[in-house]
């Protein structure tokens, strides 16, 4: 438990299950929150392989608490946008793969947070939008990099320009989340994926959370070169050795349809 229980721990085997805990205020982003996410993905003991971020209540999180916007200024807010970013760059690039079950409400803020994360499971509740056009103001938890790299740029307009918003079907469609489930089934899903992850070799997962975005933005040549590197870098791990032969000598199990 950390921080008067605006953020949850819980340890599953090699997965820490990472909780929201405002559900009162349906899971508001403050700076405490931030702070708090900050200490928990920073500190991560080197036993932990993968991470699922998740919430208390109905909703993953309604967005940035607007309270704290009524009395700053310019300055301060471009402090304030920017005192998430390391925050948010720590979980999208940090040591292990992160896995987010979203649920309800997950916007503004709130989906700033949820694109920090690898793999998101939604749950049929879940619907997604970006008010601060509504609100008189802008995102600042990072919405302008990551979701136009996901949804493209003209949607992220029309969601910022008009209020729109999209079901978790949609969403799924469109990327935001890579699988669906039924209400109350999200929590189990994203822990039995992120189980799933553990048992990758730990060099290959931060080779996919570390690599893989930086190369879908290099220029061909460079990409090529970092992908070169990261094979090269993988494949010299002795766990990868020991799996390879495994393979080899028929031990391994098979690919198989999911």
């Amino acid at each position: 438990m950390s921080d008067e229980s605006l953020v949850l721990t819980e340890r599953r085997g090699p997965v820490m299950i990472v909780t929201l805990d405002r559900p009162a205020k349906r899971n508001a982003i403050n700076d405490r929150v931030v702070q708090a996410l900050g200490r928990v993905f920073l500190d991560l003991a080197p036993d932990v392989r993968a991470v699922v971020l998740a919430a208390n209540g109905d909703t993953f999180s309604a967005g940035l608490d607007l309270a704290e916007l009524k009395d700053r200024d310019t300055g301060e807010g471009i402090q304030h946008s920017m005192s998430w970013t390391p925050v948010f760059e720590a979980i999208q690039f940090g040591r292990v793969p992160v896995v987010a079950a979203l649920k309800g409400a997950v916007i503004g803020g709130g989906l700033e947070l949820a694109l920090t994360a690898h793999v998101r499971v939604a749950e049929t509740s879940a619907f997604y939008a970006l008010p601060e056009g509504q609100r008189g103001i802008y995102v600042g938890g990072g919405a302008s990099v990551r979701l136009p790299r996901v949804i493209g740029v003209g949607r992220m307009m029309d969601m910022m320009l008009t209020g729109r918003t999209y079901t978790a079907a949609e969403g799924l469609a469109l990327g935001i989340s890579q699988y669906m489930v039924e209400a109350g089934q999200g929590l189990a899903k994203a822990v039995a994926l992120a189980e799933r992850i553990c048992e990758n070799a730990g060099m290959t997962n931060f080779a996919v959370i570390q690599g893989l975005p930086r190369i879908a933005e290099s220029d061909r040549q460079s990409g090529f070169f970092i992908e070169s590197l990261l094979a090269g870098i993988a494949q010299a791990e002795p766990e990868a050795k020991v799996r390879l032969r495994a393979f080899l000598d028929g031990r391994a199990a098979k690919v198989k349809p999911q």
